[in-house]
């Protein structure tokens, strides 16, 4: 057979080499006719051989063929339309180059079986090595259907296998740092992926996690008292994994009813009533889950059931008016206008310590980790170190401001302080070096609070002004206000401050660090209740509790919300009268 192919190949290479020069050859040595008939023979010819030489491994040949059968001979005048369209059409798909002669059905399941048992005695590395070779033989097609049958292969779901090597609290792991929705989503992958959220209780984890790393979360379990089912090992008496997954979309609902809320200005309006003869207005407070502390200008301090709002106790002993408190559970530290610093028990009501230093009245204190500091009308700033209740001694007094200073806060590394000659300092709180001056403010400075890099201040001039404590700039200034700004607080969503205008704000705090935001988005919330100056302020991520001039202290509670068909919040109002 190799030989008669050998034969045709060389038959129409002779051809072909006459047709090239057909042209000086014809015209010399033959007649019309039969130069005709040599151009139809010559045809056919080609076509025939092209048909006997089919096999792919002549391809290659049977194109040169027409080629030049094309470029010699008016090829379409002599070959119908339909056998031309054939020929060029069976030479289009044909393979051209590395094409392979299919074996036949039988020797093909003979030698594949052969193939595979060589390839089973091989080693892992001699296998590959073959594997290897074979892919690079292969054609780009035959590529992409290899790579499609690996891809699902390549694929190990290796949350179901590591159960089965009695690896399942690896499994939980991985899965605990899931979201909501995440894990939502792997509850539906199969039913060992359900079986091991189920037995790992990952959504007990899930809600513990944002009980442990959000303020409203941790507030929403301790009302909903819900807290007594999280932290709990499983030995304990706890409900199955379905208790926690049903509760967690309760818990958002709750969170976003919250935010609503506090956008829609909806909220239940509780009243103090703290009227006397001698007072004419409550100057400061601080409250928790089950009491509210509150300084009046009467020189006493009343502490509040946060529940029923009644007063459970009276602390007397300042001269003067309480103009500042704080406290924690052992103690209660107020500073008066009769320039004293009281130290009282929580409990007891008794005074521990009395700390005579400042010439004037004490503005504003505030105590932490063993330090105290407190600021007065005689200018200065009073470092403290508190070993105990009944040890406290002064370290260090600040001096630098050249108006009564109104207001401090300080953390690790900075005590600030802010005073009526318009400026707000910055100290070093280990050292109580002076740092810098924050200067911006037109008139002098009322209120501030200092929290990691921000600081946030009101002032007289009636501006909130937003700081950068490390370089000192001034980030932004809030207006709305129609008259002095006495007290603020900020969180990480809002700012809240009160002014003697009656009025109590609600601010954007992150809109407001944006310096793309509108200034006109900013203010969420203007809250009217107050019938005089608003002293001080408090909130929460449920609630804003102030005190007024007015003599009262209001609760506006975001979180309890009662329908009212009126369109109006709520308001249940409780009168104290002092005796």
């Amino acid at each position: 057979m190799n030989r008669f192919l050998t034969a045709l190949r060389l038959i129409v290479t002779s051809l072909l080499v006459c047709l090239k020069n057909k042209d000086t050859w014809c015209k010399n040595h033959l007649k019309p006719p039969l130069k005709t008939f040599l151009h139809i023979f010559s045809c056919w010819m080609v076509i025939g051989c092209w048909v006997l030489l089919t096999p792919a491994s002549l391809s290659a040949f049977s194109l040169q063929c027409l080629w030049l059968t094309k470029n010699y001979l008016d090829f379409a005048m002599f070959v119908p339309k339909k056998v031309m369209l054939c020929l060029i059409f069976q030479l289009s798909k044909g393979p051209v180059v590395g094409s392979r002669k299919r074996p036949s059905e039988g020797n093909y399941e003979k030698e594949k079986e052969h193939c595979i048992g060589l390839f089973d005695q091989w080693s892992e590395a001699e296998q590959v090595e073959f594997v290897e070779r074979l892919i690079s033989r292969m054609c780009h097609y035959q590529h992409g259907h290899i790579n499609s049958y690996l891809k699902p292969m390549l694929q190990r779901d290796f949350i179901t296998a590591l159960p089965a090597q009695g690896l399942d609290h690896i499994a939980e792991n991985i899965l605990s740092f899931l979201d909501a929705r995440s894990l939502c989503s792997a509850e539906l992958v199969c039913k060992e992926w359900q079986r091991v959220i189920s037995e790992g209780m990952l959504w007990k984890k899930l809600i513990e996690r944002m009980v442990r790393t959000d303020p409203l979360w941790k507030g929403l379990s301790e009302r909903h008292q819900w807290e007594k089912y999280l932290f709990k090992n499983r030995t304990a008496e706890v409900p199955p994994n379905s208790y926690y997954h049903s509760l967690y979309p309760k818990i958002i609902q709750d969170i976003e009813t919250i935010e609503a809320n506090w956008r829609c200005g909806r909220h239940n309006l509780q009243r103090i009533q703290c009227r006397s003869e001698n007072s004419k207005g409550v100057y400061c407070l601080q409250y928790d889950d089950d009491k509210i502390i509150s300084g009046l200008r009467d020189n006493s301090i009343k502490i509040w059931d946060k529940q029923s709002l009644e007063c459970l106790k009276i602390l007397t002993g300042h001269t003067g008016s309480v103009l500042c408190l704080q406290y924690d559970e052992r103690v209660i530290v107020t500073g008066s206008s009769d320039s004293t610093v009281r130290v009282w028990e929580v409990t007891s009501g008794e005074v521990l310590n009395t700390l005579i230093h400042h010439n004037e009245a004490v503005l504003h204190l505030r105590f932490a980790n063993g330090l105290m500091v407190t600021c007065s009308k005689d200018r200065s700033i009073a470092v403290w170190d508190m070993a105990s209740p009944t040890d406290i001694s002064l370290r260090r007094v600040l001096v630098g401001h050249r108006a009564a200073v109104n207001v401090v806060d300080f953390d690790d590394k900075y005590i600030v302080s802010a005073s009526g000659d318009r400026t707000i300092k910055v100290w070093n709180t280990s050292t109580c070096e002076f740092v810098r001056t924050l200067n911006g403010h037109k008139r002098g400075i009322a209120c501030l609070q200092y929290r990691d890099r921000l600081v946030v201040s009101g002032s007289s001039d009636n501006t909130i002004r937003l700081w950068d404590i490390e370089c000192g700039a001034c980030l932004r200034v809030l207006e709305g206000h129609e008259e002095l700004v006495r007290c603020i607080r900020f969180d990480n969503k809002r700012i809240v401050s009160g002014a003697y205008d009656g009025k109590i704000k609600v601010w954007d705090l992150q809109a407001a660090l944006d310096p793309r935001a509108p200034a006109s988005t900013l203010c969420l919330r203007t809250l009217v209740e107050h019938s005089g100056r608003v002293f001080r302020l408090q909130f929460d991520e449920f609630q804003i509790i102030s005190s007024s001039h007015d003599d009262t202290i209001l609760i506006w509670d975001f979180l309890n919300v009662s329908p009212n068909p009126e369109g109006r919040s709520p308001s249940r109002t409780y009168t104290y009268i002092s005796r």
